[in-house]
């Protein structure tokens, strides 16, 4: 068994930006509202023929090509996202061959917020164990589509884009990617759903999610760390689900990091993008140089299940 790495990350997102001034003319809320509960100030939202699929290949296609390697070495294609409208062929097989991807194996992972970090951990396990040399983890997500626009307290925080990893072996068992630490509790899943399954509309319970996240959480984020053999006060940064920048904050905040450490906030600018927030979250802090290339990032992601899933990963 080898070890893999990240190698390339890639990210997209709509080019229209829906504040919350504009929202203050489509539900009863107003940007002062809106900034003390959850910190977001815009969202971006696809157009009507934006699907799914074109934001995950946008965003695979960049990693792709920040990776130097060619299309015919990727031998596994993983699509995180619970917005997918295409059930056969799955996004990640449609994603494969828009980028000319000819014999990978294809397949979408549904585990709601916590969707990218478990398909990071999947990507991982199938290139430890040889099934592929190459992978691209891609979590994807349009969930302008099941906003419901009658609910103000979920309609404010919902935001589409895409990111995406390629994820190769290299020669050192361990290297880059850590044990990942992953979980639910489905006894609580009905505090993040999609409800209606033919016209799907996201709702939660917000105030048991925030207990949950920052009250319970934070062990499971420390415990990412032990089995990477890190103390948090090590981690370059942090990267966690873009949920509420209120979560963000509180949880980051337990882990006790080192004054200097990175701490995505792209929440703010946005919204909660489900399983796309990690991977768009993550690109983002590497494009704009606050991540050095070979330094440890604790990912951590959790949501709709309730489910969670982390590692420390060394950023590429």
């Amino acid at each position: 068994m080898s070890g893999s790495r990240i190698t390339a990350l890639g990210h997209h997102q709509p080019a229209r930006v829906l504040t919350n001034t504009e929202l203050e003319g489509m539900v009863d809320t107003s940007d002062a509202w809106i900034r003390q509960r959850t910190g977001i100030a815009a969202r971006r939202i696809a157009g009507a023929q934006e699907s799914v699929t074109d934001l995950a290949s946008k965003a695979a296609a960049k990693a792709l090509a920040a990776s130097g390697r060619e299309p015919a070495e990727i031998g596994l294609v993983t699509v995180a996202t619970c917005t997918a409208v295409d059930r056969c062929p799955s996004i990640a097989a449609q994603v494969a061959a828009r980028l000319g991807i000819p014999a990978a194996v294809c397949y979408d992972l549904n585990n709601g917020c916590a969707g990218f970090c478990t398909a990071l951990a999947c990507a991982d396990h199938s290139v430890r164990a040889g099934a592929a040399r190459h992978a691209l983890a891609i979590g994807a997500e349009k969930m302008s589509d099941v906003t419901d626009l009658t609910d103000r307290s979920t309609c404010v925080l919902l935001g589409d884009g895409a990111g995406a990893a390629v994820i190769s072996a290299t020669g050192q068992d361990g290297a880059g990617i850590g044990p990942v630490v992953w979980g639910s509790d489905p006894t609580r899943g009905h505090a993040v759903r999609l409800v209606d399954a033919w016209q799907p509309r996201f709702a939660q319970e917000g105030q048991a999610v925030y207990r949950w996240a920052t009250g319970e959480l934070p062990a499971a984020a420390r415990e990412a760390c032990d089995r990477a053999g890190i103390k948090p006060a090590d981690l370059a940064g942090v990267v966690t689900h873009q949920a509420n920048l209120r979560i963000v904050e509180s949880l980051v905040r337990q882990l006790g990091l080192c004054e200097d450490a990175a701490i995505a906030r792209d929440v703010v600018d946005s919204g909660n993008t489900s399983a796309a927030s990690v991977p768009l979250a993550l690109s983002k802090l590497v494009e704009g140089g606050e991540l050095p290339t070979g330094a440890p990032v604790l990912l951590f992601a959790f949501g709709g299940g309730l489910s969670w899933a982390g590692q420390v990963v060394t950023c590429p």
